[in-house]
């Protein structure tokens, strides 16, 4: 299938070899063999769910450390909007934002900002004749990868639009070049993110293209240092520029706001995803123009890398959306020209990994052999086996990589066989003996 690379990886020395992730993860991409949990790479979307679930913190999210920031000139730094809500509500944004020059960045530019020109480009798209709906928000990687994975007939639905961190990439390094006249290769923006999809977002972009963006830091990492920094920072600097509508972005409900169509619906929690995704595929949702879907309960407020619990991360972010009304009076921000080429994005394609083979004909033999398999099974899908499911059992096996006596219950039916047949032939005797 080819060379994969996934932020979400596993411990193992932590692993205890329990079935709480295999349950959890919405594309069955964990199997546990030989006492260990094996994340399935071409299957995984790193949506972060094992993470939050495993009780032993074997799963983890790779991340660039602060360091990485010492390999260029000019370090800009992407706060995503989530970052604001885990600090105390005493440290305004701007505060925050200067913070970030305490510990090594040169500027720093708010992923907010460009939320709201994404937002804009969305507005145009919903407006278009022909479109089709319900339109489906791209901005979250673990969703994208979803729909490639497991939801095909949707993938022209997605919005063909780059993340706000993409745009806001490209944004800072232009505005840097034309601003400060700074040669682009000295220049490195880093993104700080709530979430490991986009961490694989920027080392393995979608189709292989380049991403934006050189680095990944998780808020978890960077939290304590800005803390510490957080009181010594000098404000002199205005940095707190984006609008109350790029702020929202960080809570479910914010993009959907910000598109300005009353037929929208706003689902997070990735199993709540899907639950959408079937009754869309199925026909079974109507009037709805627009989805904003994201993987994280909460949304970006949610994330497996933040640090502060989710419902008082949204109370926090409610203060600075209000403060930003206050200055806005209530208005949409007035957008500065833009090069509308910069939030255009390529195809997205069906990763067909759910497949049982390439030829049609092998796949339904395989099929008919799995459904036969599944039939025998005892259907408790219990984990017991390693798989998550009866069902996905029986496709291991199919697929060569399980064997129907991995069923604990398959097992003893064979043991007790054995047994009965041991039985049998210790009552038997040769014939030459009386």
């Amino acid at each position: 299938m080819g060379e994969y690379f996934h932020s979400v990886t596993l411990d193992e020395a932590k692993c205890k070899g329990c079935t709480n992730c295999i349950k959890r993860c919405p594309t069955e991409a964990i199997r546990v063999r030989h006492g260990k949990a094996r994340i399935i790479n071409e299957r995984c979307i790193d949506c972060g769910e094992c993470i939050r679930i495993c009780p032993y913190h074997a799963k983890k999210a790779i991340t660039d450390d602060l360091s990485v920031i010492n390999g260029y000139k000019y370090r800009i730094a992407l706060p995503a909007p989530s970052l604001y809500s885990q600090f105390k509500p005493v440290y305004g944004r701007n505060r925050i934002l200067n913070a970030f020059f305490r510990i090594g960045f040169d500027d720093v530019y708010e992923v907010a900002r460009a939320a709201e020109y994404v937002s804009d480009a969305t507005r145009k798209l919903l407006s278009e004749e022909g479109i089709r709906k319900p339109l489906i928000s791209s901005a979250c990687p673990a969703i994208v990868r979803l729909i490639q994975v497991r939801f095909p007939n949707l993938i022209d639905n997605l919005v063909r639009l780059e993340s706000p961190m993409e745009v806001a990439a490209k944004m800072a390094k232009k505005k840097a070049v034309e601003k400060k006249g700074i040669d682009p290769s000295d220049i490195g923006v880093f993104f700080i993110t709530p979430c490991a999809a986009k961490a694989t977002s920027v080392k393995a972009p979608y189709e292989n293209k380049t991403s934006s963006v050189d680095g990944v830091i998780s808020i978890k990492s960077i939290y304590l240092k800005l803390l510490a920094n957080l009181e010594k920072a000098d404000e002199s600097k205005q940095l707190a520029k984006a609008g109350f509508e790029g702020l929202r972005w960080a809570n479910s409900g914010g993009e959907g706001l910000a598109v300005g169509t009353d037929n929208f619906l706003a689902v997070d929690g990735i199993h709540n995803v899907i639950s959408i995704f079937e009754a869309v595929e199925n026909d079974k949702l109507e009037g709805i123009d627009f989805i904003e879907a994201l993987a994280c309960t909460g949304g970006c407020l949610g994330g497996p890398l933040t640090v502060e619990n989710v419902y008082v991360a949204k109370s926090r972010l409610k203060q600075h959306v209000e403060e930003a009304k206050a200055v806005q009076k209530g208005r949409r921000r007035k957008l500065e020209p833009y090069d509308e080429s910069i939030v255009w994005t390529g195809e997205i394609v069906y990763k067909p990994v759910l497949k049982l083979d390439t030829d049609i004909e092998k796949a339904m033999k395989k099929l008919e052999a799995l459904e036969k398999i599944y039939s025998g099974l005892p259907g408790l899908d219990c984990g017991a086996c390693g798989a998550p499911s009866c069902r996905a059992l029986a496709e291991d096996i199919v697929r060569g990589i399980a064997y129907e006596t991995d069923c604990i219950f398959k097992l003893r039916e064979k043991v007790r066989d054995l047994a009965a047949q041991m039985k049998e032939l210790e009552e038997k005797t040769p014939p030459t003996m009386s």
